[in-house]
């Protein structure tokens, strides 16, 4: 039974995007205001993930202390060397509780997308992964623009955990959620990804 269980799985991975103390914790410059109530069913999300076998991978952010390689618009939040999720900075480092396990991988990224000037594409592909399943914040920028560029990549099929990913405020997390819904994308809670989608 787990032998067939990973098999189904083999060709999926999760993409845990940005649960990193500058966006999660109350206070960090990126806040984002639903991130730290989703804490808990993301850490649920990658156990159940890893139990099936799917390939973990960790996106986060993280910038040049001048803030050289961020986009223009954010520029001005990097002064004096200190700046958002900066390279080994405590503030990039993923929130408590979340801890990468050997075997899986990181990858860092400078834009909303995972996809954009990244590896991301190569490192699927060579692995053998066909469908995504993704978590984390935040729903209108890095998950929403991640999973566009999934899907154009077609990856199939692309699922959001609906309540192990997070926005600024509900009515912006559902309406993004509607327009994935609106381009195929599967929408789980993480109660039905972990039983109906077993």
């Amino acid at each position: 039974m787990a032998v067939a269980a990973a098999g189904k799985w083999r060709e999926t991975a999760m993409l845990v995007i940005d649960m990193q103390n500058d966006f999660i914790l109350p206070g960090g410059p990126m806040h984002v205001a639903g991130g730290q109530a989703i804490v808990p069913k993301v850490i649920r999300a990658v156990s159940v993930a890893r139990d099936r076998g799917i390939y973990v991978i960790w996106v986060v952010r993280e910038h040049d202390p001048c803030g050289r390689d961020v986009e223009l618009f954010r520029r001005h939040l990097y002064v004096n060397g200190k700046g958002p999720t900066m390279k080994d900075s405590k503030g990039a480092e993923l929130v408590e509780g979340l801890v990468p396990l050997e075997g899986e991988y990181k990858l860092v990224k400078t834009r909303f997308s995972a996809f954009f000037d990244t590896h991301l594409n190569s490192l699927l592909q060579s692995s053998g992964i066909k469908s995504l399943v993704v978590v984390g914040v935040q729903t209108p920028n890095c998950i929403r623009q991640t999973v566009f560029d999934a899907v154009a990549s077609n990856y199939q099929p692309v699922s959001v955990i609906v309540d192990a990913t997070a926005a600024a405020n509900s009515e912006v997390h559902t309406a993004n959620i509607r327009d994935m819904q609106n381009i195929g994308v599967s929408t789980p809670t993480l109660l039905e990804w972990c039983s109906d989608y077993a």
